[in-house]
């Protein structure tokens, strides 16, 4: 056990957000924390590492036990760094402790060579320390991390304060994961990172030794990583085993066995209370009406099932079939700005759209995405040719909102475009995606952005287009209005072409992707998860190029320094068994990355990530396996530089 909390409630300007909430984490343990915005998943976060108090009414309220030796790292959305200092130093100062012992440790060197020997068994204590530590590797280490972040070798010698808002909470996800506190507690990590860098982030935090607490609405994400999900709902946490696509499982077959359960007592309290209520005052039957009163008082009554399974009820139609081709994209240029500061993101490029297909537009911020959208319905210009076929008919989400007027009123906005609806329609329509009561009422300016987008769904459902132009569409939302999209999507039978980095949508929704890279485009004939196993194909390729090049300049320089001498039988001897060794340590290698292979296969499987246990000893398997993979790679080097 790292942290125990038993009975935490938190209460601000009278209202209950926590009720009771009891929670404990264990070592490996990793740990997803979801719900609904404003729920109080932050506010926890900040009672674990005690920056907030919780409310104690007894003593046995608000306990919060961490065990000793305990460290926690917490990462909010923006962390702390010192704005001065370049990346490296800013990372280097992780490792001060270290620093420190090995000036210390050269000091001594020279105290020694002087011929004082007083300091000679501080100096065995601090190299023992050092190595225990892996003291002489931390610029390594630095250097992995950040690469896996999405930092380059150039950025490392620039001042932090340089770097954006998205960059700097990387940087500081970096430093954390360099501290390797025993329980790293995350709140939304996967903002600002693009695929490869969430990949890599994933595969890193799968291996981590110690325990992870995670709030993120990357659904995707928490598949991936979570052996349990705690959901915080009405201020009481329930606890499911299993990733996230297990905790939507349980808590629908949960909720079903809880509706049942209520509506079966609901029928026995009813007849119980008709008995009572007619053989109270009746002399023969007043002792047993009686004893029906009693049962009645001392049962244990099941609460009224509150979950809500949909928060919105989302349906995208269209009376006219469009034809088979619906667009053709040719020799399109995708540009930004006007005049002299235009600027040309991708040259060129070509695709085709039929009927039906929902086409997924991915790639890094700032890479053209939002532009290719308004360029393909000619609200840019462009090179090039865009041809939409007859009886096309689009309806658009907007990422920003901007076509919404700010001054009017959420109904004052439907009015605008649907003059004919009466009050009573429009509030109808309103209530399909959840917004109702004072907030219809309230300037689209000032409602929420996720508020404003379940307003254009309003909007598009009205608009009855065959072709749906989507961009970011669940920016903004929670998870249960996510998942009213995403079923909303999956029902549709025209034509979708969206821009996503929600890699759960596009697992759900895409057919086939367009990826636009820096300078030019990739088209993808199958879906997402298609393209996460060609992504990963690529990249355990592109290593081991790096690895057989790395391999071969190491051998190259040794065979330079080589210095051509006689070699007696014994050296010719030593020669052959070093040969033989480096050839045994290359098939052992293989062999042990086909077992890591099969064992990440098996992770994947829902019988191995449901069972926290198994997960838990396969994940570690994988990384000794892992280990013994980079000692048999320094074994190798070295033979081959003898």
């Amino acid at each position: 056990m790292l942290v125990s909390l038993n009975n935490i409630n938190k209460f601000y300007n009278g209202n209950q957000l926590l009720n009771n909430i009891s929670l404990t984490v264990d070592e490996n343990d990793k740990i997803g924390l979801v719900g609904n915005n404003g729920c109080g998943k932050s506010t926890l976060l900040k009672i674990i590492t005690g920056s907030v108090e919780p409310d104690r009414f007894t003593e046995k309220d608000g306990i919060i036990s961490i065990a000793s030796k305990t460290t926690i790292g917490y990462l909010e959305q923006m962390g702390g760094l010192d704005s001065e200092k370049t990346v490296m130093e800013e990372m280097q100062s992780v490792f001060e402790p270290v620093h420190r012992a090995i000036d210390r440790l050269r000091e001594i060197e020279i105290e020694i060579e002087t011929g004082d020997n007083s300091s000679a068994d501080e100096y065995q204590r601090l190299s023992s320390w050092i190595e225990a530590n892996d003291g002489y590797n931390t610029d390594v280490k630095i250097r992995m991390i950040l690469n896996g972040m999405g930092f380059t070798e150039n950025e490392l010698q620039r001042t932090v304060s340089g770097f954006s808002g998205g960059e700097k909470t990387r940087l500081c996800i970096s430093k954390l994961l360099l501290e390797e506190p025993n329980l790293l507690i995350l709140d939304e990590p996967t903002n600002h990172l693009d695929f490869k860098t969430i990949m890599w982030l994933e595969d890193y935090l799968r291996s981590y030794k110690g325990a992870v607490l995670i709030v993120s609405h990357d659904r995707y994400f928490l598949d991936r990583l979570c052996t349990s999900i705690c959901e915080i709902e009405r201020g009481t946490l329930t606890r499911y085993r299993g990733n996230y696509s297990a905790f939507v499982r349980q808590r629908e077959e949960n909720d079903t066995r809880r509706a049942k359960e209520y509506e079966i007592q609901q029928k026995q309290i009813a007849k119980l209370e008709d008995y009572v209520a007619k053989n109270l005052v009746r002399a023969s039957t007043t002792k047993m009406a009686q004893s029906k009163r009693k049962q009645l008082e001392k049962m244990e009554r099941v609460e009224k099932p509150f979950h809500e399974t949909k928060t919105a009820k989302i349906r995208f139609t269209y009376p006219i079939e469009p034809p088979i081709d619906v667009l053709k994209v040719k020799n399109v240029d995708i540009s930004v700005g006007e005049g002299s500061s235009r600027k040309t993101l991708v040259d060129e490029i070509n695709f085709e759209v039929r009927r039906g297909e929902k086409v997924g537009i991915i790639g890094d911020n700032g890479i053209g995405k939002s532009t290719l959208l308004k360029i393909i319905q000619e609200k840019l210009a462009h090179k090039g040719t865009v041809h939409w076929n007859s009886n096309i008919k689009i309806s658009y989400f907007e990422q920003e909102s901007t076509n919404l007027n700010r001054e009017l009123t959420v109904m004052e906005e439907i009015h605008s475009r649907y003059p004919s609806m009466s009050d009573l329609e429009v509030r109808s329509l309103l209530a399909q995606v959840r917004l109702t009561g004072e907030n219809v009422f309230k300037e689209t300016g000032v409602i929420s952005g996720g508020e404003r987008a379940k307003l254009c769904f309003a909007i598009m459902m009205q608009e009855h287009g065959n072709v749906l132009i989507l961009d970011e569409p669940t920016n903004h939302l929670d998870l249960s209005s996510k998942e009213a999209i995403e079923e909303a999507l999956a029902e549709y039978t025209g034509t979708v072409i969206f821009v996503s980095h929600d890699r759960y949508l596009l697992s759900k929704i895409s057919d086939r992707l367009i990826e636009l890279t820096d300078g030019t485009y990739r088209c993808h004939n199958y879906g997402f998860e298609k393209y996460l196993d060609v992504l990963r194909d690529e990249q355990a390729e592109q290593k081991r190029i790096a690895d057989a090049e790395k391999f071969a300049k190491s051998a190259e320089l040794a065979k330079e320094k080589a210095v051509k001498t006689y070699r007696s039988k014994q050296q010719r001897s030593a020669d052959a068994a070093r040969k033989n060794e480096m050839k045994r340590l290359e098939k052992e290698i293989d062999g042990l990355q086909a077992k890591i292979d099969a064992l990440t296969e098996e992770i994947a499987k829902e019988e191995v990530y449901s069972d926290y246990e198994l997960m838990s000893t396969k994940c570690t398997e994988i990384e000794q396996l892992k280990q013994q993979i980079d000692e048999n790679f320094d074994k190798l080097i070295e033979l081959e530089e003898q």
